[in-house]
């Protein structure tokens, strides 16, 4: 790939090896999603230089919003890092995000993170179902894209609280009434399939936010694979809860309920991800790319 310098695991690691261990073994096993593969070692040669190289640009950025307000003679006011993470349904976004945040967490404890997902920004049921788009859930158009830029403006701005709505994969739907509560935290992870899409009829870009983005990248045969797996896993956990919005399928013939699955990764999920979600991946500071088992096998660092 053009701009961007490729990495294997092992040449990753060398750039900043350790031997430490900063989350239990048990948080790890915690963190993981149905499927998706984090050994410890992972942590130690991945995730570890990923820490290093965020702590820096981290340190560069608060350093550039210091002398901002210096110059301008305005109070210092704390204004998020904001670390965006995209990539396709199934890829293994959501458990990226989180170790991340516990990583953060633990190893800069002077510092604050927070995480949010742009499923909270989707239009409600409702809405798509009156403008005709639940079949295209998950597309741009899908999205609640002004909300999503104006939470992010007030992010930015600084402001002391602000409100982002919730999705409950349970009700496949937002939680009425219900928010997460972003207080200026020193670094926002942002994780959404959009977070680095540019809608022709949008004058602003959800990835105008992003002061580092990193895409999560695999063969999307594999992730079909992963996706597939996942589904039929949940059929037999979360999905067999009669509240939950894919209970139906856990009272068909498993053999539907899948060719139903396939029928959804080819008409959906696929078409996001070959029209929308993976022309985005060149506007990332980091792609992750993962292979069999959800392993990762190398990266790739822009070079500017």
């Amino acid at each position: 790939m053009e701009n961007f310098v490729r990495y294997d695991k092992q040449a990753w690691a060398d750039l900043y090896p350790t031997t430490l261990q900063p989350i239990a073994p048990q948080t790890l096993e915690h963190l993981k999603a149905f499927h998706d593969q984090v050994a410890m070692t992972d942590v130690q040669q991945v995730y570890m230089p990923l820490i290093q190289l965020l702590r820096g640009a981290f340190d560069a950025y608060r350093q550039w919003q210091q002398h901002k307000s210096a110059f301008f003679h305005q109070p210092a006011r704390t204004i998020p890092f904001i670390i965006g993470i995209s990539g396709s349904v199934a890829v293994g976004k959501s458990t990226t995000a989180q170790l991340l945040q516990d990583l953060l967490t633990e190893l800069l404890p002077n510092q604050t993170t927070q995480l949010v997902t742009t499923d909270g920004f989707l239009y409600p049921t409702k809405t798509l179902q009156a403008k005709g788009l639940l079949a295209r859930k998950g597309f741009p158009e899908s999205y609640d894209l002004p909300r999503l830029i104006n939470f992010l403006l007030q992010v930015k701005a600084g402001e002391p609280l602000v409100k982002a709505p919730v999705y409950s994969h349970q009700t496949y739907d937002l939680v009425p009434d219900e928010f997460t509560a972003v207080r200026q935290p020193d670094v926002l992870i942002v994780e959404g399939i959009n977070t680095l899409q540019q809608p022709a009829t949008a004058h602003r870009y959800v990835s105008d936010f992003m002061d580092f983005a990193i895409y999560i990248d695999a063969d999307p045969k594999l992730i079909e694979t992963w996706y597939l797996k996942r589904f039929q896993k949940l059929l037999q956990t979360a999905f067999t809860d009669p509240d939950n919005y894919f209970y139906r399928y856990t009272q068909a013939d498993p053999e539907q309920a899948l060719a139903h699955a396939r029928h959804t990764w080819a008409t959906v999920n696929l078409p996001n991800l070959r029209d929308y979600i993976l022309p985005t991946r060149d506007r990332a500071n980091l792609i992750i790319h993962k292979g069999q088992r959800h392993l990762i096998d190398r990266l790739y660092l822009r070079n500017y």
